[in-house]
């Protein structure tokens, strides 16, 4: 059983999960994968985004925000976490999880750092989690990718991973959210992540053959980029449905508005509140089912709203509803 080494200089998030895919359904091959990605926040494949994300703080600051093929929680990936990928044939009798996350373990207690596995998935220092892991099965083949946190920016996966103050009901997938550090805190001798990488490397190849991406590789890789990982529909309109409230105290009163999401889209939705009212404010619920839930398309649903409610501001609505 051969096994090839891949990694590459591509941070783009959308990329990098499109990759994985592609391996693992396009190919017959097994593979170890190193990857970094620029800031972003993956999402596991039954998770709410809505309920997961704080979309307006993602938006603002260029974190994109991407539905992966694994289960799990919701993760910060930056520049300092480094992300690894093995694809191996499936054996249902072997705990995949101690077995794929081994060589990581054995990497860093070589540093002279004291990781181990813990729980069901997780790599922990000093009971403190560096890396959450997950696995899919197709076919005959196995997915195991794992974040290891080596410098993260902590304050912006704080932020990050801070959903809106709506309040959701789902059946989607919800984070546990864990106490984290960084592996560089726990260094004696201090050293890049790049450094890291490195060392990461060149243990995986002590077993496997180098691999690069061929053009062909590249063009099946990019179509899943485009008709898939960078979309809308996947990364957001693929949470579940869910029953939600938003509910605020402006200065023009206390706004409500209760809706359901279908595929990234409002419906059912229905607006209550202690404001004055020029009229009746369904209009508006008309307006907002089947838009978008996007900050962009909420506000335009919103346009023309202080006709109807005293003192509204369609801006200012979409600005709380989304963080902002």
């Amino acid at each position: 059983m051969e096994f090839k080494f891949l990694t590459h200089d591509n941070h783009d998030a959308y990329f990098n999960l499109a990759s994985e895919e592609y391996l693992l359904k396009q190919t017959d091959g097994y593979y170890y994968y190193l990857w970094i990605n620029d800031p972003a926040v993956i999402v596991g494949v039954n998770q709410n985004t809505l309920q997961e994300v704080n979309l307006a703080f993602t938006e603002n600051n260029n974190v994109k925000v991407v539905r992966r093929l694994t289960g799990g929680g919701a993760v910060y990936h930056d520049g300092g976490n480094l992300c690894y990928t093995v694809i191996a044939p499936y054996d249902e009798n072997e705990n995949n999880y101690k077995k794929f996350t081994a060589p990581v373990i054995e990497y860093l207690n070589e540093l002279g750092v004291n990781a181990e596995f813990s729980g069901r998935n997780d790599i922990t220092i000093d009971g403190q989690k560096i890396s959450g892991n997950a696995q899919t099965v197709f076919g005959k083949r196995i997915m195991h990718h794992g974040t290891i946190l080596f410098s993260s920016d902590m304050e912006v996966l704080s932020h990050a991973l801070n959903p809106s103050k709506l309040k959701v009901e789902s059946k989607g997938i919800k984070s546990v959210r864990a106490r984290v550090t960084n592996v560089s805190e726990h260094l004696k001798e201090k050293i890049t992540i790049e450094e890291f990488k490195a060392g990461l490397k060149e243990k995986f190849t002590k077993i496997a053959a180098e691999y690069s991406f061929t053009d062909k590789d590249l063009e099946s890789i990019n179509a899943l980029v485009k008709n898939k990982y960078s979309t809308y529909e996947w990364n957001i309109g693929h949470s579940p449905k869910a029953k939600n409230k938003f509910e605020y105290k402006f200065p023009f009163g206390i706004f409500t508005l209760n809706f359901d999401i279908e595929k990234g889209k409002i419906f059912n939705a229905k607006i209550f509140g202690d404001f004055f009212a020029f009229g009746s404010v369904d209009e508006f619920n008309n307006k907002l089912n089947g838009v978008l839930f996007k900050r962009e398309e909420v506000e335009k649903a919103f346009s023309g709203i202080e006709k109807v409610i005293k003192d509204a501001s369609a801006k200012e609505i979409a600005d709380k509803m989304f963080n902002e």
